[in-house]
């Protein structure tokens, strides 16, 4: 084994749930110059590599299934002499039944240094999210992970049915859905009783968790009658019996539900995280993207008045706006000294969140997070006063006229772009044709403005029956939203994503009862 710092690192993705990833494999992501990663690794958890990373699916590569593998550790090998780091991405725990260990053998033969990080496999996530204790003193004394895979005729078979059919303890088998009579049948065969309680179950730790219970010698009439398909996880064992009613996962007011997230996509990950949190399976698609202004001279212009001090109030719209004008006096060689003794107000709690984010406060924040609200609050204490907006390139106007009747001067600077997503996600909307998706949520009336002009009959018609359901983030985009004809399901009280999660969670509530 070679002393040399590792550049390979084979590390465990979990079970699916990006929550359950550890903290060293988000560290190691974030560096890394090449991701090979399993197919059932969920895209959320790619967000984590740095955006020059090169990320590769293990199906992209050359042949068949057992084919691949050749290609997986020359791929490995290669970029690690070429002085690259390599995050080597598997499902689960890369030492149990990921084959780890034979990318590990081949790293070594090749002088390669290498790491391992573990992950949380599925039997782990399956018995915490379905509260089966896999180990209890009553009952259970150990767990056994076994491979489903293995056909238990075949000629030199390392497993033993028998001794598993004896083992004191909970059997978690992998793989076995395919096979599952044949598995069943061989346990039944040695001694297994018929009434021993089982269970499968299908993306363990998501929102999209599917679980049959069932005693042993009905299992698979059980499978077949729930439709569930492989992967799976299979428990067999007492440990099953002792589970509670419902799972806290399968409590969760959103597990279950489909939510589509339409923010830009460096704002969307915070929203995705709670909906994940709450139990909900989470589709993307942005329909806006933040880009730095086209043209910069007038918020140059703007920016050096404000070092000179010549701004009584800088007023922001949104998070985005502080961000991309502290970045500008950044990048114009200028720090938060330029904001001297100006007075800030931001549109609402988010905004000034983000400015909290630079150790500054809002000296105004609404009661009512919008235009009127904004210019309501200020309209008694920006008074003939010096008043920059900063704001996007595109908006409403009202924030400007209200102010101009009492302040000296108002301008407003464009501080960043929004640009209109060109091309749809294809498979997004093939989703809302089909009814994939429940509810879309909309956090601005460009957003839905975007988003509604993809939308053909297919996908009106499911939203005007109520098969999909719009939810607005304010009524000023639940207003946008009828003027293109569609209905609106619910608003949010208070206008920031937390409230529009919010409003989704009232909505599944109100439709359970």
């Amino acid at each position: 084994m070679t002393s040399n710092p590792p550049t390979v690192f084979l590390v465990g993705a979990g079970p699916g749930n990006p929550g359950l990833l550890t903290l060293r494999a988000a560290e190691l992501l974030a560096k890394a110059d090449l991701v090979l990663y399993d197919q059932l690794v969920p895209e959320r958890i790619l967000d984590l590599a740095k955006p020059t990373a090169e990320c590769i699916c293990v199906r992209d590569l050359p042949g068949h299934h057992p084919d691949k593998y050749p290609h997986i550790h020359s791929l490995l090998i290669e970029r690690a002499k070429a002085g690259q780091i390599a995050v080597r991405l598997k499902g689960g725990d890369p030492l149990i039944f990921g084959r780890g260990g034979e990318e590990a053998e081949a790293l070594r033969k090749a002088g390669v240094a290498y790491e391992i990080v573990p992950g949380v496999t599925a039997a782990l996530a399956a018995g915490a999210f379905l509260e089966v204790p896999l180990t209890h003193r009553n009952f259970a004394s150990a767990v056994a992970l076994v491979t489903g895979h293995e056909l238990p005729h075949k000629p030199g078979s390392k497993l033993d049915w028998k001794a598993l059919a004896a083992f004191p303890g909970t059997l978690c088998i992998y793989m076995g859905v395919a096979k599952l009579p044949v598995i069943v049948s061989e346990l039944l065969k040695y001694g297994k009783s018929p009434e021993t309680p089982a269970c499968i179950v299908e993306r363990a730790s998501t929102g999209d968790q599917r679980t049959i219970y069932s005693r042993l010698a009905e299992l698979e009439e059980a499978r077949r009658h729930a439709g569930l398909e492989a992967p799976g996880l299979i428990i067999v064992g007492e440990a099953v019996a002792h589970r509670p009613p419902r799972a806290w996962w399968e409590s969760r007011p959103l597990f279950g539900q489909r939510v589509l997230v339409t923010r830009p996509a460096h704002q969307a990950s915070e929203m995705i995280h709670k909906f994940e949190q709450l139990g909900a399976v989470v589709y993307r698609m942005p329909t806006v993207e933040i880009r730095e202004p086209a043209n910069l001279g007038p918020l140059d212009e703007a920016l050096e008045k404000l070092r000179e001090n010549n701004w009584d109030w800088v007023v922001f719209t949104s998070a985005n706006g502080v961000h991309a004008l502290i970045r500008r006096i950044e990048k114009l060689g200028g720090d938060l000294r330029w904001l001297g003794s100006t007075k800030l107000a931001a549109i609402g709690k988010k905004t000034a969140d983000a400015l909290g984010e630079y150790h500054l406060k809002a000296d105004v924040v609404p009661d009512t997070f919008n235009s009127e609200g904004l210019a309501s609050a200020l309209t008694g204490v920006a008074g003939k006063q010096r008043i920059l907006l900063a704001r996007a390139n595109r908006g409403r106007e009202l924030l400007r006229e209200e102010l101009s009747r009492v302040a000296e001067v108002v301008e407003q600077v464009v501080v960043y772009d929004q640009i209109d997503t060109v091309e749809p996600d294809a498979a997004i909307l093939d989703y809302l044709r089909r009814g994939e998706i429940r509810f879309v949520t909309l956090s601005s009336s460009k957003i839905a403005q975007n988003l509604l002009r993809f939308f053909d009959d297919t996908i009106r018609g499911r939203v005007e029956r109520g098969e999909i359901e719009l939810i607005a983030i304010s009524p000023e985009t639940g207003n946008t939203i009828r003027e293109k004809g569609f209905p609106v399901a619910a608003a949010a009280q208070e206008f920031t994503s937390d409230g529009l999660i919010a409003a989704v969670i009232q909505r599944v509530a109100q439709i359970k009862h």
